[in-house]
Order: C-alpha cells, then structure tokens, then sequence
C-alpha cells in the first residue's frame, strides 16, 4: 500500500475539501504550495469554467493538484473528459458513483479518491479501481452522512485494502493524530481552510466561521434525505420550522435555492448557507493556509511509513 504523500506527490498526507463555490484555483494552489494537495471544485459549474480554473492554479503553482467533481452536476460526464485532457493528477468525487468514469481516468494517469459514507460504498470503489477513499463522518461541513468518524474510519479500513483518508471533524494535530490511530493514512480538511487568508469567501462568512461556538452548526433537510451541516442563521431556523411541519421537498428547495452563493460572495448573513463542520468552533482566527497546515502536523516528524510524535 502507498502511503499518502507518495500517492499524492505531497508534503503532507493532507486534501483540502471540495467545497462548492468556495474551492477555487487560489485557494488549490495556496494548499498545493504549502505542501498538501489543493483542490478545485467543480461544483455545479459546467466543463469550461473547470478547464479555466485548472489552467489558472497552474500558473500560481508548480506543485500536483486535483479536482473535485459532484456527479450529479449535469456537465459531469464533459468535466470528467476534461480532467483527462488537461492531465489533472487527481480527482475526488461525491454525490454519485464514478465507477463509469474511472477506467478513462485510470488509463490517463489520474489518481481517483472517492469520497464515502459508508462501508459499503468503500468497498465497492476499491472494486471499481479507486486508490484511496476519503472516509467522511457526519462531523463535517456541506453534505453528511450519518456515521460519525471515529465510528466509520475504522471500519472502512478493515475492510479495505487502499489508503483511507478520513474527513469530517479535523481541525487541529490532535485530530490528525486520532485520525491516525483510527487506522487513517492521511487527512482531508475544509472548515480550517474557510478561516484561510486565501479562501475567496465573503469576509462575514470568515466571521461567522471564527465566532462559532461548538454548538452552532445545524443539519437542514434530514426528513427529505438531504441533510446538509451549516452554521445557524435566520434561513436555518425557518428552514428546519417548515420541515417540522411537514413541508415538500420543492419547498424547502426554494428556501435554499441559491443560498450557497448567497453567503459566499454576498456574505448574506439572514438568508446564506454558510455551509460548516463541527470544528468552526475550534477556528479562532484567520491565519494563512500555510500557518493551518503546518499546525495540524507541528511535532509529527514521520507520517508516512507510520506515526512518531516528537
């Protein structure tokens, strides 16, 4: 088995999150050249945004970065194309089986990593060809789902045999240990990263992040299947009061249409989902993405053929 920073060509056995509408070439390439793998993420953009974006982190580093792709945006199947043409090296997917895809991007070289929620789903993509998968807990920001990390990290890495990097709940060196101990060979954080000087998000969406507290994050759309962890507000109040009483999926749709966008680039305090894992109460301020990561393995000196503490 490869250990993460040689799968990776990394410093660090770390991913930043995919984050929809937030993840883009500057913040790629900020995490690429402090050592971790960047991502972009595709979101619901469609396949020429992607191209502009990969070409865009590749003038701002020289270092290996990947793409994340949601299969259920529409352009999936043209983004997925375009990965192989611009030689991205790594792609991670949610939301959606990539089975279809992955012997394409196998063929051209690229390094797949699934993200899951189950054992099952693990098993199933090591079946498919995946080399690794990020085993993410409901602890963190965006969509969930229901096992926690420390319940699920274990037990997908006894029943698989490629790396696991486990997600959800990773803010600080003591949970890069625990997600060690667990049986991870690597991690993928994104809240810290939403408290980075680099992060192109709205300064109040920055605020919002480093004034939680440990109990500020919600889950909206659970009764429709949907769930979604964000920090309280306005819209997540009104949100969960109308799922309560039994509102339709259509309706709760148009509470949230645009809600993401609403508080990335609007900073829209009232009506955004600022998406957010358990740990924004643990982000005290706003620091470079360099600072964040070389906290998260201050005093870990040998990560990568096993784990030694200074």
């Amino acid at each position: 088995m490869k250990n993460i920073c040689e799968l990776l060509d990394t410093k660090y056995p770390l991913i930043q999150g995919g984050m929809a509408n937030i993840a883009d070439s500057r913040l790629a390439a900020a995490v690429a050249n402090a050592g971790g793998l960047g991502l972009i993420s595709a979101g619901a953009a469609d396949a020429e945004w992607v191209r502009s974006e990969i070409r865009k982190c590749r003038e701002m580093t020289d270092k290996p970065f990947g793409v994340n792709i949601m299969l259920m945006n529409p352009h999936a199947a043209a983004i997925a194309q375009i990965l192989i043409e611009e030689k991205v090296r790594v792609v991670t997917t949610g939301a959606g089986n990539p089975a279809p895809y992955i012997p394409k991007w196998k063929e051209a070289g690229i390094t797949v990593i699934p993200v899951i929620a189950s054992v099952a789903m693990a098993v199933r993509m090591e079946r498919a060809g995946a080399d690794a998968v990020i085993a993410e807990g409901t602890e963190a920001g965006g969509h969930i789902g229901e096992l926690t990390t420390m319940a699920l990290v274990p037990q997908v890495a006894d029943a698989v045999r490629i790396p696991v990097i486990a997600a959800g709940g990773i803010a600080d060196r003591r949970q890069v240990l625990a997600a060690f101990a667990l049986g991870a060979k690597g991690v993928q954080v994104g809240t810290a990263f939403l408290a980075s000087v680099e992060c192109p998000i709205h300064d109040n969406y920055k605020n919002k992040i480093v004034e939680a507290k440990d109990t500020d994050t919600t889950v909206t759309g659970r009764t429709v299947g949907m769930p979604v962890r964000v920090l309280k507000n306005p819209m997540t109040r009104v949100y969960n009061q109308l799922a309560a009483q039994g509102a339709t999926v259509a309706e709760l749709e148009k509470l949230t249409l645009g809600s993401l966008r609403r508080a990335v680039f609007d900073g829209d305090l009232e009506k955004g989902s600022f998406m957010a894992g358990q740990v924004a109460g643990m982000v005290k301020g706003v620091r470079t993405v360099k600072e964040i990561i070389e906290s998260l393995f201050a005093g870990i000196y040998e990560y990568k053929n096993g784990l030694e503490v200074l």
